[in-house]
């Protein structure tokens, strides 16, 4: 015969009055924004000193890719211009640029968990890691998008003197450049959404609830981090910042904006090596005129919206087993 007993360690408690709803109700998930909360380590002051160590730690991993080109460049005897600077080209100069800030990302892994003690997986998604699944599926959304605002953006006028002239770079060139863009784009552009809509987005998360005011900052910083350009650049940046923000507390977690952000580079950086000097320009979408943001900020929101539906049918086709 089966018997319930209680011991004097672990005294009967009655039902809850019902109420009583906090002593019934189980606590709720962390939304994507207020992930620095795990744990409960936070203190007010661990966003600030972790943010001064993003900053210290992006300055030092590029000091070292300057010093391991310096070093390569002496090794290898390459050229230096009027300015003593070294001459590589634009595919090394480009490369060398994705690389320092693709090593930035482990920076930031290792301020939210040392500084902030809670699981650096935090930084990608609610789940505690990232979600490869949703990050294939965000990635076949982006494909079309970017690929019609590239194409679009190739058949809009440029302003006098903008831009390299349309001259086939070549094949070997094209390769190369293509070779280097594929590999160290993803990650640079992984990099930056880590930074802005992950660590920058939870720092500000840690202290108010209001999504809205959470996304805010970042947005501004991440359009001031490309520097000044025009009004209309800087507009787009700072409407692509807020929506892929917004869709990363959505979503819960980076993904999606990790998806749309690689897209838009590597297509548009692949294209850019198959022009002869492509890759030497130094113009970023922070110098785009009030066309392209005419046709990039619809762009972004048809992509939030087919995220957004495709995540809700994916919630929705789950079983109650599914967790």
């Amino acid at each position: 015969m089966h018997m319930t007993t209680h011991t004097m360690d672990e005294p009967h408690q009655p039902p809850a009055p019902p109420w009583d709803r906090t002593a019934t109700a189980p606590a709720q998930p962390l939304p994507y924004h207020r992930l620095a909360l795990t744990n409960g380590n936070h203190r007010w002051w661990r966003p600030l000193a972790g943010t001064v160590v993003v900053f210290v730690g992006a300055v030092v991993v590029m000091l070292a890719v300057l010093i391991g080109s310096e070093i390569a460049g002496a090794v290898l005897d390459r050229p230096r211009d009027a300015d003593g600077d070294l001459i590589w080209g634009g595919i090394g100069d480009t490369a060398l640029a994705l690389l320092g800030l693709a090593l930035v990302t482990p920076v930031v892994l290792l301020a939210a968990r040392w500084v902030q003690r809670r699981p650096a997986g935090t930084l990608s998604s609610v789940a505690g890691a990232l979600r490869w699944r949703l990050l294939g599926l965000c990635l076949a959304v982006a494909l079309p998008i970017s690929a019609a605002s590239v194409g679009i953006s190739m058949l809009l006028p440029e302003p006098e003197g903008s831009g390299p002239d349309l001259t086939w770079a070549g094949l070997s060139p094209f390769l190369l450049g293509l070779a280097s863009v594929c590999l160290l784009v993803p990650f640079q552009a992984a990099a930056e959404e880590y930074v802005f809509r992950g660590w920058l987005l939870q720092a500000v998360g840690a202290w108010c609830r209001s999504p809205w005011v959470a996304v805010t900052p970042q947005a501004v910083l991440f359009a001031a981090a490309h520097g000044w350009g025009t009004a209309w650049g800087f507009a787009d940046l700072v409407v692509f910042g807020l929506i892929t923000g917004l869709l990363t507390i959505r979503t819960g977690g980076l993904e999606a904006a990790i998806g749309l952000h690689v897209l838009n580079n590597l297509l548009a950086m692949g294209v850019l090596s198959a022009i002869a000097g492509g890759l030497d320009t130094e113009e970023t979408a922070a110098d785009m005129n009030w066309m392209m943001l005419a046709v990039d900020v619809p762009m972004v929101t048809l992509y939030a919206a087919a995220v957004l539906w495709i995540v809700h049918r994916r919630d929705n086709s789950r079983s109650p087993s599914d967790g």
